[in-house]
C-alpha cells in the first residue's frame, strides 16, 4: 500500500506545476500538536501554507462525504479513510503513526497497571470513554473492553464524554482530557498516550496509568489525498511520511512508521 501511496505522490507530481496557495488538512484531535508543528515546517520548507480543522474522525469523515473541500484526510485510524477510499473519492490510503490508549486517572485514586480492571469495574468508579463510530479513541476503548472478559459491564457503565456531536465541549484554552478530569465527570478516563503526555502538562499530578499487555489495543493512524486536490497535497502527504514529519510525531510520543529503529 506504501508503494501504491508513493505512486499516487508520483502522478500528482506530473501534473500542472501550479502550486497552491493553502492546503486543507481535515485531522483527528489527538493529532492537533504534532501536525500543527509538521504544518509549520511543511510552510516554511514549500512556502504553501496549510488550513488545518481538528476533529473527531468519523464527524470529519461525515463532512467530506457532504461535500466539504478536505484536500488532505489524517484520521486516528484506517477505517474513516478506507470507506472514503472505497466510495471513489480518493485514495490510496497509507498508515503514518500508531498510538496506543493509556488510562488517565484522578490523583485521589488508588490504581496501578496490575490493578487497573478491577478499579474500571468497580461500582464507584465513573469511567470515561470518546464516543464509539464518531471518534476512534471510544471504538479502541471498547475494543480493549472486549479483551476483557468483562465486555459488557465495562460497555455499559461507560460514559462517552467526549468526541461525539452533542458532547460538551472545553472551554476556550482548555484541554479536553484536563477539563473532564479536573471538573469531577470522570475518575478514569481511557485515550491516547499522546493525549496523556498533553494533559499531564496541565494537570501534574494526573495519574497516567498503562494498560495490561493483554488488554492492550494498538491504533493504526491512516492518511488519504482526496480527489480533487492539488499537487501541493500530495507533497504535504509525503512530508508527514517524510523523516521531517516522522521525526515530529516521534517528539509527541507517536509510533513512526518510516524512520528506522531508534530514531
Amino acid at each position: 500500500m506504501f508503494r501504491s501511496f508513493l505512486l499516487g505522490a508520483a502522478l500528482a507530481a506530473t501534473m500542472s506545476p501550479a502550486a497552491a496557495d493553502t492546503v486543507a488538512l481535515y485531522a483527528a484531535g489527538s493529532l492537533k500538536a504534532a501536525l500543527s508543528d509538521i504544518a509549520e515546517g511543511f510552510a516554511a520548507a514549500t512556502g504553501t501554507q496549510v488550513a488545518q480543522t481538528y476533529a473527531p474522525s468519523g464527524l470529519l469523515r461525515e463532512r467530506i462525504e457532504a461535500g466539504e473541500a478536505a484536500h488532505v484526510f489524517a484520521s486516528a485510524d484506517m477505517h474513516h479513510p478506507r470507506t472514503l477510499e472505497s466510495a471513489g473519492k480518493g485514495g490510496p490510503v497509507a498508515l503514518f503513526a500508531r498510538n496506543r490508549l493509556c488510562a488517565l486517572v484522578r490523583p485521589e485514586v488508588e490504581v496501578s497497571t496490575e490493578t487497573l480492571l478491577d478499579v474500571m469495574l468497580a461500582d464507584n468508579t465513573r469511567l470515561g470513554t470518546s464516543t464509539p463510530k464518531a471518534d476512534p479513541s471510544g471504538d479502541y476503548a471498547f475494543a480493549l473492553f472486549d479483551k476483557t472478559g468483562h465486555s459488557e459491564a465495562l460497555k455499559a457503565k461507560a460514559l462517552q464524554l467526549t468526541g461525539g456531536e452533542s458532547s460538551e465541549a472545553p472551554p476556550e484554552g482548555r484541554n479536553t482530557y484536563a477539563w473532564v478530569l479536573d471538573s469531577d465527570q470522570a475518575d478514569l478516563f481511557l485515550t491516547y498516550c499522546t493525549n496523556a503526555v498533553l494533559v499531564r502538562a496541565e494537570l501534574p499530578d494526573l495519574q497516567i496509568v498503562q494498560v495490561p499487555t493483554e488488554f492492550s489495543v494498538g491504533a493504526d493512524y491512516g492518511l488519504i489525498v482526496l480527489d480533487g486536490a492539488p499537487p501541493a497535497a500530495w507533497k504535504l502527504a509525503m512530508y508527514i511520511l517524510s523523516p521531517a514529519g516522522q521525526s515530529v510525531l516521534a517528539e509527541y510520543g507517536f509510533d513512526t512508521v518510516t524512520l528506522p529503529d531508534g530514531e
